[in-house]
This record gives C-alpha cells, structure tokens and sequence, in this order.
C-alpha cells in the first residue's frame, strides 16, 4: 500500500453498516413486543409516554454531535462515560411525550437507530415508566 492510499482511508466507524442493520431490523422488531407488555400496565394506544433512551459511541465527540441533534427534537440529554466500559461515551434522556401505539414507536425507533448511525453512535434501546402515562 502506497503512501497516498494510507493517508485517503476513511476512519474505521464505531457502528458499521452490519451491525446497524441488524441493530435497526432488532429495534423495529421488538418495538410492538415492547408496547404489548406496556398494554400490561393499563398503556392504550392512545397513552402519551416520554421514553428514556440509550446510545453509545466511542468518542466524546460523536456523542456530544447525537447529543445536539437529539435537542434540536426537544429532547432531554445527557452525555458521559459509560459504568461498564469507560472508554464507551453513553448518550441518554428522555423524548417528548409521545402516543404509545406500535406504529408510532416502531417510527421513532427507527429514526433513532438512523439518527445514531448519522453520528456514529449505537442505538442501545429504550425502556419507560407506565405511570406517567397521560391519555
């Protein structure tokens, strides 16, 4: 390998196409499963939930770019350094309320798991809280 074609390599990404393929066909999957059990605890489709979520990445910078994208949709945000692996930047916080129906949630889950792709961070899920739900 020539000088030239060292110096024009892209930099290895934290999320490869691969791995965000399958981590997008896995949250828009479980994502009805996920409103089903919320049906459990007295959440109808016509529920307003905000809904807590998670990203990581591998630099401070990726996760500070999600971050600003993820205020800009008026959400709350937070970023910093992940329990389990210190060199992993967490990205997390809430949504603005939104209607827990399958198609609604399915949407937004794949947005979000494209949104990480854009800055590079791996969406990681989300999970709630039954009893703030507003009808």
């Amino acid at each position: 390998m020539d000088f030239f074609n060292f110096l024009s390599r892209k930099p290895k990404r934290f999320l490869s196409d691969h791995r965000f393929s399958e981590i997008h066909t896995n949250q828009v999957r479980m994502a009805p499963l996920t409103v089903e059990q919320l049906r459990t605890h007295g959440v109808t489709p016509e529920s307003q939930l905000k809904l807590e979520f998670f990203f990581y990445t591998n630099s401070q910078t990726k996760a500070e770019s999600l971050q600003q994208a993820l205020l800009k949709e008026g959400y709350e945000v937070e970023t910093g350094l992940s329990a389990s692996d210190t060199k992993m930047r967490l990205v997390t916080g809430w949504t603005t309320r939104m209607p827990m129906n399958d198609s609604a949630v399915s949407g937004w889950a794949s947005r979000m798991c494209k949104l990480g792709y854009e800055h590079d961070c791996e969406f990681d899920g989300w999970g709630t809280n039954p009893s703030q739900a507003v009808p």
